[in-house]
């Protein structure tokens, strides 16, 4: 089973021009809609006077995710040949978002498709791509009597503990490579009185 993704490591941009039209690229690493959501609207923000912000974003460990956008280009024209970059590059949990100033001739749909293309690609050239492990996210709920029991445990699976909390009881969250959670869960319900729960893949 296949759990590694590839991603970008952070921003990047790409430029096209053709026939005085210029077309500008950015590139985000992101995790969910919310973050899609404020990468747009920086872009936006950027290029308030812009005619066209096309993207296309793919989300998802395994990448069935997926949004492709023309905003007012030719159907097809600017969303899919962006989309068409991520694909090729082999990326997922991105957006790509591409800004048109219109240079008053027009390029006609082959010559679009050509300018997404290109400038979504210089993007993704210009990024730092990296490998991440599919991840599952765990809680275990816990009493004080079971506790050393259970950080015992934690410490020698070497897991990455991303949330504790000690108060009337113990809570602990931590991340596993997806590959290894069978291993990992088998000894920890070893432990008598551990409550453990599957909260979300990333």
């Amino acid at each position: 089973m296949k759990d590694t993704y590839t991603t970008i490591k952070g921003g990047s941009t790409g430029e096209f021009k053709d026939r005085g039209s210029k077309f500008l690229a950015y590139a985000y690493p992101v995790y969910s809609t919310e973050e899609i959501k404020a990468c747009m609207e920086e872009v936006k923000k950027l290029h308030p006077k812009a005619r066209h912000h096309c993207f296309a974003w793919r989300l998802g460990t395994d990448g069935t995710q997926f949004r492709a956008n023309d905003d007012g280009e030719p159907s097809s024209s600017a969303g899919r040949p962006i989309l068409g970059q991520i694909d090729s590059f082999g990326l997922t949990n991105v957006i790509a978002i591409v800004v048109r100033y219109f240079g008053g001739t027009k390029l006609g749909v082959p010559g679009l498709i050509n300018a997404y293309k290109l400038s979504t690609k210089e993007a993704f050239e210009q990024a730092e791509t990296i490998d991440k492990t599919v991840d599952n996210v765990y809680r275990l709920d816990f009493s004080y009597e079971i506790m050393s029991d259970v950080m015992n445990a934690v410490k020698k699976a070497g897991l990455d503990v991303i949330r504790q909390e000690f108060t009337d009881a113990g809570i602990i969250e931590f991340t596993v490579r997806q590959s290894e959670a069978e291993q990992v869960l088998a000894s920890l319900n070893k432990i008598n009185k551990l409550k453990i729960s599957f909260l979300t893949t990333r």
